[in-house]
């Protein structure tokens, strides 16, 4: 049976229907919309870090936390490691481009929160009240 074009955008836009707990773009969502990979990704983008840079960087991330969000981040192909064979070895991640398309989203979202922050705490203030 032939669909029509608006019975193809249909089915497109619910085959990714990100409201959906089954959608692929959930599970991509959940990983990007997760404290720590927007934290890990924004110095990324100043370029290539070690563990021991980010850890150093992002206030109150363990090293465990770090671990598991650079193996996440890189299962995903958002962020590439490298481990540098110099003496002593050690691993750098960087963005990938993937990665790299996601910044100006990711920039955006922290200039956004830096701006608003006094009015959602004054939100916040007024809701405890």
């Amino acid at each position: 049976m032939t669909l029509t074009a608006d019975q193809q955008r249909a089915a497109a836009k619910d085959a990714y229907a990100s409201y959906l707990a089954e959608c692929p773009s959930r599970q991509v969502l959940d990983i990007i919309g997760a404290k720590w990979a927007t934290l890990v990704l924004l110095p990324l983008a100043e370029g290539p870090k070690r563990h021991s840079q980010l850890r150093a960087r992002i206030a109150g991330a363990s090293q465990k936390m770090l671990t598991e969000t650079l193996r996440l981040l890189e299962r995903d192909g958002l962020v590439a490691r490298e481990v540098k064979q110099v003496f002593p070895a050690h691993v750098e991640y960087s963005l990938t481009p993937l990665g790299e398309s996601l910044m100006p989203i990711l920039w955006h979202m922290k200039d956004w929160a830096e701006v608003n922050m006094a009015e959602v705490e004054a939100h916040r203030r007024a809701a405890a009240d």
